[in-house]
């Protein structure tokens, strides 16, 4: 290779990832799911496109495909709290296995029905489709400056990051079925319970053996943390696939497992993950899009068309409610909600490569088709996701995390940790001075928060309601003082 082809190389991708970074802009202000966007650069970039570059390697877009999700799913691993999922645990298992079956099933019926497919073509077809993108579901809704009401926004992230695995099992295991005469649904079904078992037994020593490593080597630069973490993210998909286990759950799990815990540089470490996480998401967006052939598409409309509308209006609705019939933590709308917000994303798209590489005569048909049907569910329900927010009255104001101008990076040895305590309406600590709250020696007040300014604290500063204290203090001292700074119960003001 030429100087001059490796620089027009380096020129091109570079290209293209800006015009990502910019489209991801133009997400956020008007509102259309990301994914479109960089979907449409790749098959600008593609041959049926003016890029012009012929792409045709399903093999080496599984590769990225599969190396990006397991960095996005470690990395929402480590951003889901442990505190807002817990509550939603057994919703959210239960459309993450018996929703994605049901999805499975009842648009592998109507593709029988409507194709020329056998059942297990069509239930493959209903495998492929059956995860959903919660993270294309809140970029639309922040565009709008729109929230969730209660307990829905941590449904939907447990349910996206723990349905992947599932979506994937189900299509290995119909693959399998339609290649392998002796193999059979028994298998099928002792096959799944394992993967379960083993992913999660893994997912749970990975997770614990990051925090470990991270605590315990001390490691003599900063930048070496993340080669850590990358190379434990990997190991944990490949140990748990060697091992016969569902390695992507494995992934997920192992973040949440270390994201739950204190170890050394976790906010920086959570930044790199976040970053790397997008990087790869645009990469496999690009090359699925230069993957698809927009003629080849287009023959297939009207048959997507109706695989689609049988997806969004009654699989996906059904296995909601099916999962979620004896919950009561969910009323009538928020099901309803739930329902319409299945949007797909990349997942679809990278396990419609599974056909092709296994040569299944139909594998064809089956990627164009569930590529229309993600544009389809991206262009309909993401277009309609505010409104219908609204109209079924489960929106919100939109939370804001705050950003202090201080970063605190524990260290191993060093047990304190950096919290905000928060004074609420009718607290002991309000109209008090610092020096007055006889708070404990081990309690360090950093800063106080007060309407978006910062003020540094002295013994003379009186608290008001409202203001919010970032302190460094260990976990007992801090819960000790938090106890003490909450209003009094009602049966206290009662008296």
């Amino acid at each position: 290779m030429t100087a001059s082809a490796e620089v027009l190389i380096l020129v091109g991708v570079a290209s293209l990832l800006l015009l990502s970074v910019f489209a991801s802009k133009v997400s956020d202000r008007f509102g259309i799911p990301a994914l479109l966007l960089f979907l449409a650069l790749g098959m600008l970039a593609g041959a049926d496109g003016p890029g012009g570059i012929y792409f045709d390697d399903p093999a080496l877009s599984q590769f990225i495909g599969i190396i990006a999700l397991n960095l996005i799913l470690f990395a929402g691993g480590l951003e889901t709290e442990w505190k807002d999922i817990r509550p939603v645990l057994k919703e959210g298992i239960a459309l993450s296995t018996l929703g994605v079956l049901l999805t499975a099933l009842a648009v592998g019926l109507v593709a029988q029905a409507l194709l020329d497919f056998s059942l297990l073509q069509g239930l493959l077809l209903g495998a492929i489709v059956s995860s959903t993108d919660a993270a294309a579901v809140f970029s639309i809704l922040r565009s709008k400056s729109l929230g969730l009401k209660g307990t829905l926004r941590p449904l939907l992230e447990l349910e996206s990051g723990s349905n992947d695995p599932m979506a994937v099992f189900l299509t290995v295991g119909f693959i399998q079925l339609l290649t392998q005469p002796d193999f059979q649904a028994n298998d099928l079904v002792a096959s799944f319970i394992l993967q379960i078992l083993i992913g999660v037994a893994l997912g749970f020593v990975f997770g614990r053996m990051i925090v470990f490593l991270a605590n315990r080597l001390q490691l003599g630069f900063e930048g070496l943390y993340p080669v850590l973490t990358l190379s434990m993210v990997f190991l944990t998909y490949s140990v748990t696939s060697a091992a016969h286990g569902n390695g992507f759950l494995a992934v997920y799990l192992a973040g949440i497992v270390a994201g739950h815990q204190d170890f050394v540089h976790r906010r920086s470490l959570i930044h790199f993950h976040n970053g790397m996480a997008w990087l790869t998401q645009i990469i496999m967006f690009l090359t699925l899009g230069l993957l698809v052939f927009p003629s080849r598409v287009a023959p297939i409309i009207g048959t997507g068309l109706l695989i689609a509308t049988a997806l969004i209006f009654v699989a996906r609705p059904a296995s909601v409610f099916i999962s979620l019939a004896f919950s009561r933590r969910f009323n009538f709308r928020e099901k309803t909600f739930i329902s319409w917000v299945g949007l797909r994303g990349a997942v679809p798209i990278i396990l419609a490569t599974f056909p092709l590489l296994a040569r299944l005569p139909e594998a064809d048909s089956i990627f164009n088709i569930v590529f229309f049907v993600v544009l389809t569910s991206a262009l309909l329900q993401g277009a309609s996701l505010p409104y219908l927010a609204k109209w079924l009255k489960v929106d919100a104001p939109i939370e804001n995390k705050p950003i202090y101008p201080i970063e605190y990076t524990p260290i191993s040895g060093f047990k304190n940790e950096l919290k905000e305590l928060p004074i609420p309406p009718n607290s002991p600590f309000a109209c008090k001075t610092i020096v007055e709250l006889g708070l404990p020696p081990e309690f360090l007040i950093v800063l106080i928060a007060r309407n978006n300014e910062f003020i540094m604290p002295s013994g003379g500063i009186e608290l008001l309601e409202g203001d919010t204290l970032i302190v460094l203090a260990d976990r007992e001292t801090f819960a000790q003082v938090e106890a003490g700074a909450s209003p009094p119960a009602p049966e206290t003001i009662r008296e």
